[in-house]
C-alpha cells in the first residue's frame, strides 16, 4: 500500500495522490489525463512532466491498486488522440484512499508535539451530562444523541492522541542532553511549570468525568447506542448491514472512555497513571535542572573529579601503581604543623638532623580545622538551681491542673456526651484528649471502645447510642458539635461532676 513512498519517482507518485486527494476534497472522483496534469500544478509540483512519464506513474500506481480506471462514454470525441487523452478516467480505490490518509496522518503526528489540555476534560464532562439530560427526555431527537456521542468520541480521542505524544516527547526530554545549557534548562523549567499547571485540580476533574459516566450508564449505554444509530442514518451498503460494525465501534470507545475514568473490573483508572508520570517527570526534571544549577556553579564538579579517578584506577597497570595513585589522590595535606614548637627546648638538639628530635605532639584539632588548640581558665558553672525550682512548681501546677480536669471529668456510670454541656477551656481540652484516644481504638462486638491514658490512671469506655443524636459542648472559645455517645470514664478519687440526673 506504502510501496509508492520509495524509489526514484517516489515525490510524482506522492504528488499525484495529493492532487486527487485535492479533487476528493472538492468532490471530484475522476480525473482525466489533462485534469491530472492542471491538479499537479496546484499541489506544488512544477516540474515538467511529459505524457510518458506520467502515464507510466498513473500505471505503477495502478498496479498497485491504488488507482483505477474507466472509460467515461458520456463524452463526444472529434477525433483519435482526444479520445485516447479524455478517455480514461482516473480515481482513488479505497486502498488508494487509505494509503492518502496514513501519510497525511504520518505528517502530522511528525508535526504534532501534543499536549496536556484540561479543557478536555471539561468538555468530555460536558457532553456526558448533555448524555445524560437527553436519555431522560423521551422527547429529545436522535439526531442530537448522534451529534453529541460523536463529539464525546472526538474529545476522547483527541485526549488520548495528544496525551500519547506528549508522553512520548516527554520521556525524550528527559533522556535529553542539550549542548545549550541556556536554552536546555529554560525548556526544562518551562515543562515542569506545564505540567504543575495541569496537576492543578486534576483529581477532581478526573472524579467529574468518572461521576458522568455513571450518571449514563443509570440510563443505560445500549439505549444510547441505539438511539444514536437511529440518528446516525446510516447509508446501504453492498457488504451488508453497516449496524453491528458501527455498533461494535461504539462500545469500544465507551470501553476506552470506562478504561480511563472508571474501569469496570476496579482496576486503576489510567488517568491515575498519566498523574503519576507527570509527578515523576516533575521531579526528575528538577533534579536536571538542580544538577545544571550546580554544574555552573561550581568551575569542576566533585562527581566528575571522582568518575575521572576512577579511570585513573582502572588504567593502572599494577598494583604498586595503584598504592602510589591512592597516596598521590588522597595522602596530601598542608604543613600546618611546621610551625610548632618543643615544649621543652632543651630537648631538642642545637645540631643535628630533625629526624633525630623528639616529636612534637600535634592536637587532632590541627588537623581538623587547621587551629591549634588554646587552654584557658575554666568557665564560671551556672547556677542552675533557680531554673530547676521553677521548672519544678510548673510541673506540680500541671499536675494540679490534670488532677482537677480528671475530678470534674470522671463519671458515676455511663452518661450522654451532650450532658457535659458547658467545661472550662482547660477540661474541654482533656476531654478531647481523652475522646481521641478512645475513637481511635477498634469496637468490639458491640460497638463499645476502651482506652486509657498513658499514665493508666483515668479509663473511659465509650458506648454507641441506639437513638443516635448529637451532641454539642461549650467553652469559652467556642462550640463544638458532633455525634452523640454514652461516656463512661473512670478516674481514682474523681468527683461526680456531671450524673445520670443531668443527663435526663
Amino acid at each position: 500500500m506504502f510501496r509508492f513512498t520509495t524509489g526514484e519517482k517516489a515525490e510524482l507518485y506522492g504528488a499525484i495522490l495529493q492532487a486527487f486527494g485535492a479533487a476528493n476534497e472538492r468532490l471530484e472522483t475522476a480525473l482525466g489525463l489533462d485534469e491530472v496534469r492542471g491538479r499537479l500544478r496546484t499541489v506544488g509540483w512544477l516540474d515538467a512532466v511529459d505524457d510518458d512519464d506520467l502515464q507510466e506513474a498513473l500505471r505503477k500506481l495502478r498496479e498497485w491498486q491504488l488507482l483505477d480506471v474507466v472509460q467515461n462514454h458520456a463524452e463526444n470525441y472529434r477525433t483519435a488522440e482526444e479520445y485516447e487523452r479524455r478517455n480514461l478516467q482516473y480515481s482513488l480505490t479505497r486502498r488508494g484512499e487509505a494509503a492518502f490518509a496514513g501519510v497525511e496522518h504520518a505528517l502530522s503526528v511528525l508535526a504534532s508535539t501534543g499536549a496536556l489540555q484540561t479543557a478536555v476534560l471539561e468538555a468530555i464532562t460536558d457532553r456526558l451530562d448533555e448524555l445524560y439530560v437527553l436519555m431522560g427526555d423521551s422527547a429529545s431527537s436522535d439526531r442530537r444523541v448522534f451529534t453529541t456521542l460523536q463529539e464525546l468520541e472526538g474529545h476522547l480521542e483527541a485526549l488520548l492522541a495528544n496525551t500519547k505524544t506528549f508522553n512520548g516527547e516527554l520521556q525524550r526530554l528527559l533522556r535529553a542532553e542539550g549542548a545549550d545549557l541556556a536554552t536546555f534548562r529554560e525548556v526544562k523549567a518551562a515543562t515542569v511549570a506545564y505540567l504543575q499547571e495541569f496537576l492543578v485540580n486534576l483529581d477532581q476533574r478526573s472524579r467529574a468525568v468518572a461521576t458522568a459516566v455513571g450518571r449514563v450508564e443509570q440510563r443505560g449505554v445500549s439505549l444510547l447506542h441505539d438511539r444514536a444509530l437511529r440518528g446516525a442514518e446510516l447509508p446501504p451498503v453492498v457488504d451488508g448491514d453497516p449496524a453491528p460494525a458501527w455498533l461494535e465501534r461504539r462500545r469500544a470507545r465507551w470501553e476506552g472512555l470506562r478504561a480511563w475514568f472508571r474501569p469496570a473490573d476496579g482496576s486503576r483508572p489510567r488517568v491515575e497513571q498519566l498523574h503519576d508520570v507527570a509527578r515523576r517527570a516533575i521531579v526528575t526534571l528538577l533534579q536536571v535542572l538542580d544538577r545544571i544549577t550546580e554544574s555552573r556553579r561550581r568551575s569542576s564538579s566533585a562527581v566528575q573529579d571522582f568518575r575521572e579517578l576512577a579511570r585513573w584506577f582502572a588504567a593502572a597497570p599494577g598494583e604498586d601503581d595503584l598504592h602510589r595513585l591512592w597516596s598521590a589522590a588522597f595522602g596530601l595535606g598542608p604543613a600546618r604543623h611546621a610551625h610548632l614548637a618543643h615544649p621543652d627546648p632543651e630537648l631538642v638538639p642545637s645540631s643535628g638532623s630533625w629526624a633525630e628530635a623528639p616529636p612534637v605532639e600535634v592536637s587532632a584539632l590541627l588537623r581538623t580545622s587547621g587551629r591549634t588548640e588554646r587552654f584557658t581558665r575554666t568557665g564560671k558553672v551556672r547556677d542552675i538551681g533557680g531554673v530547676k525550682a521553677a521548672r519544678a512548681e510548673r510541673a506540680r501546677k500541671e499536675r494540679a491542673e490534670l488532677e482537677a480536669a480528671w475530678d470534674v471529668l470522671g463519671t458515676d456510670g455511663p452518661v450522654r456526651l451532650s450532658g457535659f454541656g458547658v467545661l472550662d477551656h482547660t477540661v474541654f481540652e482533656r476531654l478531647l484528649d481523652l475522646l481521641g484516644r478512645v475513637l481511635a481504638v477498634r469496637p468490639d462486638a458491640g460497638g463499645v471502645r476502651r482506652a486509657v491514658t498513658s499514665d493508666g490512671r483515668v479509663e473511659i469506655v465509650l458506648r454507641p447510642l441506639p437513638a443516635g443524636g448529637r451532641a454539642v459542648l461549650r467553652t469559652s472559645h467556642g462550640r463544638l458539635e458532633g455525634p452523640d455517645y454514652l461516656v463512661e470514664i473512670r478516674s481514682p478519687g474523681a468527683q461526680r461532676a456531671v450524673t445520670r440526673e443531668d443527663t435526663a
